[in-house]
């Protein structure tokens, strides 16, 4: 059974949309992320190694909201999700 880490209420500011007044004076965007793992190893350990560190992914998502202006909500979802799988991948929860 898996475990569940979330991460909710993460805010940062971005200038993405389609018009021109959207990326010119941003908008603050609310993020929550979450992951199923099993956290069982990461227990044994206490090893951050063995989990997913959300502390760093957290700056990685507030980091792609704050980043390059996308036209639509759907693709600023697609990389954040991406990050999310690249971060499953990188701690081997995959």
């Amino acid at each position: 059974m898996a475990d569940r880490i979330a991460l909710r209420g993460l805010r940062a500011r971005g200038y993405h949309g389609v018009f021109d007044f959207e990326r010119r004076a941003g908008q603050d965007f609310v993020v929550d992320a979450v992951l199923h793992l099993d956290t069982a190893p990461a227990a044994a350990s206490d090893d951050v190694d063995d989990t997913v560190h959300y502390g760093l992914l957290a700056e990685r998502l507030v980091a792609i909201v704050e980043g390059e202006p996308v036209n639509l909500i759907e693709t600023l979802a697609e990389r954040l999700a991406a990050a999310c799988l690249a971060e499953a991948r990188s701690s081997g929860w995959s």
